[in-house]
């Protein structure tokens, strides 16, 4: 049964939080101007050398290009534009085009279908602002969610193709889209931030390394999406005053669940635990039964306007807490158990996890999502007898009370402490009064002292993380405001390059990289 921890959503306490309370610290990309990101022909000023990084990401819910532009003198990431597109509005299948996958709400996809909106996608978020994708442009990572619920390699496989065919159609040459070989073939403006020759890209990005012994896919399916994720987060928590180094709790609440739970080795972390299973799909699956929204594509982005009304709580506290516990008690939130082949739709492998000493946290409803149709009835429940400001009060109180039991879940595994930081992105974490439900919930544990300093909210996570893999595999980074490390620690580059000197020795690291750099 779950634990209804009433005295989370006290309505007075509520409100008095927003107005005197701890705040959540909340990250928000702040927007760069184009302008900006040019180069200063003439020499008439000291121009900061920006690194533009593309990220496209093709998810279960939402396509998204989102630009960002990192200052290399003090490495700080910018937002350039973002341009978001629903992926269930991809074109439908030609008859000669083969069917090889489907979204989670099974929108079916073609390998062309898929590089044309990745093409698209591309060519508007740069139009929209003025920027040439063939010269702008310094870099680009491609990354898709939707491969979580996909059933082979070759399905996977596809997608991969079909993404990079999208970034060649929209003008990306080959080369921004994989690392430099030296030094020499970066551009000039770079070359004075990168150690390449010294450090080399091998696999960690922020710090961390992959699941060791493994690329970390044949664990859980959208282990690289957990990674980028993580890495945004710790460039994000900058932005917010909070030191989002290791040991970390990374968790990011799109329509699956992804993220990751690091240690506090020096000069890389190892990865301990991931997360799979759904995040953002069960508030989908509650919001269709509003009947507002299509049965089948429809999600919460479709309705939610990001109003925060505290008052709610004073009028229908004890419906908003009975509905979140009546749709938390149908939501399992556990160690992966060893006989499962697929967790909350996403194709993960509990004894490989076990053999390399990864924990797998999933989150389900039923089994693989059997018990969704309840949750829509909730859903039509709660929007018939109380309206849709309740009902988004509800499924804010569900995320909150999902994000303690997994803290939880990571305290009593030992897999977290009191040392350990947690980072929160995506859409069922970051909207409404979601963050401040959450610091409260995980306030409850009492593993702080001072919980605002360690729990972090973070907008366009993945995007961010994109921009700090670019930086990675190509070692480049800000030594000064290092991503690297541990929380309170120094920049640990030279241990690094330490480490990277002792593999050319013959005694082989399992990873390098140069996020203690960035």
């Amino acid at each position: 049964m779950v634990n209804g921890n009433h005295s989370l959503v006290n309505p007075l306490k509520l409100i008095l939080g927003y107005s005197l309370g701890p705040k959540p610290r909340v990250s928000e990309s702040l927007v760069i101007s184009p302008v900006k990101l040019k180069a200063d022909l003439y020499r008439l000023a000291d121009i900061a050398p920006f690194f533009l990084v593309a990220s496209i990401e093709v998810g279960n819910t939402t396509t998204k290009c989102i630009l960002t532009a990192t200052n290399m003198k003090d490495g700080h990431t910018w937002l350039v534009n973002k341009k978001v597109k629903m992926t269930r509005d991809i074109r439908k299948p030609r008859s000669n085009e083969r069917i090889f996958g489907t979204t989670l709400s099974g929108v079916s996809l073609t390998r062309e279908s898929i590089a044309e909106l990745v093409r698209d996608t591309l060519v508007e978020a740069h139009e929209e602002v003025n920027l040439d994708i063939r010269t702008d442009l310094d870099f680009a990572v491609r990354s898709t969610g939707v491969v979580a619920g996909f059933s082979s390699p070759h399905e996977v496989g596809e997608f991969i193709k079909a993404l990079a065919d999208g970034c060649l159609l929209a003008g990306i040459p080959p080369k921004k889209m994989v690392p430099a070989m030296s030094i020499d073939h970066l551009p000039a403006k770079f070359r004075s931030h990168s150690l390449l020759g010294k450090i080399m890209f091998s696999g960690a990005v922020g710090g961390v390394l992959p699941p060791l012994g493994s690329t970390g896919v044949e664990i859980v399916a959208n282990e690289m999406e957990g990674e980028l994720s993580t890495a945004g987060i710790k460039e994000g928590a900058k932005w917010a005053g909070v030191d989002f180094r290791n040991p970390v709790f990374s968790m990011d609440f799109g329509t699956t669940l992804k993220g990751r739970i690091t240690n506090d080795e020096i000069p890389y972390a190892k990865t301990i635990g991931n997360l799979c299973g759904y995040a953002g799909a069960i508030p989908d699956a509650i919001i269709k039964g509003t009947g507002l929204v299509d049965k089948r594509f429809g999600a919460a982005l479709d309705l939610f306007n990001n109003s925060k009304e505290p008052m709610v709580w004073l009028l229908k506290s004890n419906a908003i807490k009975n509905y979140a516990q009546a749709i938390n008690s149908l939501i399992s939130i556990e160690i992966v158990p060893e006989d499962r082949d697929r967790y909350g739709s996403v194709p993960v492998s509990p004894a490989a996890a076990k053999n390399i000493g990864v924990t797998l946290i999933g989150c389900d409803v039923g089994v693989n999502g059997s018990l969704m149709p309840k949750l829509t009835d909730i859903g039509a429940e709660i929007y018939s007898k109380h309206g849709l400001k309740i009902l988004f009060a509800t499924l804010d109180l569900v995320s909150a009370l999902m994000v303690g039991r997994l803290v939880k879940l990571g305290i009593d595994n030992r897999l977290i402490s009191e040392k350990t930081s947690i980072g929160l992105t995506g859409r069922a974490a970051i909207t409404g009064c979601k963050p401040y439900l959450i610091l409260r919930a995980i306030e409850k544990l009492g593993i702080y002292k001072e919980p605002g300093s360690y729990v972090v909210f973070v907008d366009d996570g993945l995007a961010r993380g994109a921009a700090v893999m670019a930086r990675c595999m190509n070692s480049m980074g800000v030594p000064g405001n290092p991503i690297g490390g541990i929380r309170g620690g120094g920049c640990v580059l030279g241990k690094r390059i330490e480490y990277h000197k002792r593999s050319k020795g013959g005694i082989r690291p399992e990873s390098t990289s140069t996020d203690g750099m960035s």
